[in-house]
């Protein structure tokens, strides 16, 4: 069987976290080139993974191999745009690092892109893919929740601000703090199992309050470099509501520092035949039976197939492979972007944000 050569773009964390991992775990994949522009980066990784793999420091240099069908982006978010785009008009699948972009014009490049040039484009969606997601959406799949008018979501951690600093607390290079870090996966979470109704207005809030604290308690805080006297021009806590198509609503939160208790990051809808709420640990129903209120709670859910990131990947591998149908499609990133964007926007002019 020929393998899918993929080239890695940008060796730090979450690559070496959970990228590379899955790549090991895929017989049908072969990573045959590593880029990063800190050279100890792919010497590290080829040494440990790939001893035949290619090194570059510069990816348009990379993108020129031609036996190369597929990249994985995994650089500072204000870089995903520019080298999703060049690679997909050289004629290479993509998958990339949330968030798909750090504006609405650079997605819908992306989007076009890809439709331009027929091949794959996905981006990081790894928290559809865990088994105690998948089993809250076959739950409303079929069609136990009724309606689904309403929920809520959020990612707040009492201490755990990451690379304070360096890129991830740069605007420019990161797009904002909290909102566009931890906000992508859980609202996608939750608009994923509404059944993705189109978004058509926000408004939001944004704070930045402990931009002096160095302390941590999340594991979470350990991604990106710190950066003594960098900049930290992003927020440290998001609050918002958005508006869809079909009129329902969700509100959303997300923090990286917050006087809470602990950290937590949940899903919670609301329809008119159940509830739902789902966080990593477990996924709860509540719904009427008999004329009873009835509490449903499951834990370690042990589903088929790849779980979380890895199973991300995968689906991306089998898209490309023409063994599957892509679980999540551009139109999906442009969405994520303009709400993201619109939440901003609102939280800087006072007012709602209506989405074009």
């Amino acid at each position: 069987m020929k393998k899918l050569k993929i080239g890695l773009i940008g060796i730090g964390g979450i690559c070496n976290g959970v990228h590379i991992p899955a790549y090991l775990q895929d017989e049908r994949t072969e990573v045959v080139a590593l880029c990063d522009i800190v050279p100890e980066k792919t010497a590290k990784a080829k040494k440990e993974f790939f001893p035949n793999a290619k090194e570059y420091t510069d990816f348009r240099e990379l993108l020129k191999d031609d036996s190369i069908d597929a990249v994985d982006i995994c650089t500072p978010n204000y870089l995903h745009s520019i080298i999703a785009v060049e690679a997909l008009e050289r004629g290479k699948h993509v998958f990339c690092e949330k968030p798909d972009a750090v504006s609405v014009g650079e997605v819908q490049r992306m989007k076009a892109a890809a439709e331009k040039s027929g091949k794959v484009l996905m981006v990081m969606r790894n928290n559809r893919f865990m088994h105690i997601s998948k089993l809250a959406k076959q739950f409303v799949e079929e069609g136990r929740m009724g309606e689904i008018y309403a929920g809520r979501c959020g990612w707040i951690r009492r201490r755990g601000i990451p690379g304070k600093g360096g890129w991830f607390t740069t605007k420019e290079m990161s797009g904002g703090g909290p909102l566009i870090d931890l906000g992508v996966h859980m609202i996608d979470l939750a608009i994923w199992l509404m059944g993705n109704p189109t978004p058509v207005a926000v408004s939001g809030a944004t704070y930045r309050k402990f931009a002096d604290s160095d302390i941590s308690d999340s594991p979470n805080s350990k991604f990106g470099e710190t950066k003594e006297g960098g900049t930290f021009d992003v927020e440290d806590l998001a609050m918002g509501f958005i508006r869809f198509d079909n009129g329902a609503v969700l509100q959303i939160e997300f923090s990286w520092a917050s006087n809470i208790e602990k950290e937590t990051r949940f899903v919670e809808l609301r329809g008119t035949e159940a509830g739902l709420s789902l966080d990593p640990e477990k996924l709860r129903l509540f719904y009427e039976k008999d004329g009873k209120l009835i509490n449903k709670t499951f834990k370690k859910v042990i589903g088929k197939g790849k779980d979380g990131h890895a199973g991300n990947i995968e689906n991306f591998v089998d898209v490309v492979l023409g063994q599957a149908e892509p679980v999540f499609v551009p139109q999906q990133g442009v969405d994520m972007i303009k709400i993201l964007t619109a939440i901003y926007e609102s939280a800087e002019k006072g007012r709602e944000v209506v989405l074009k």
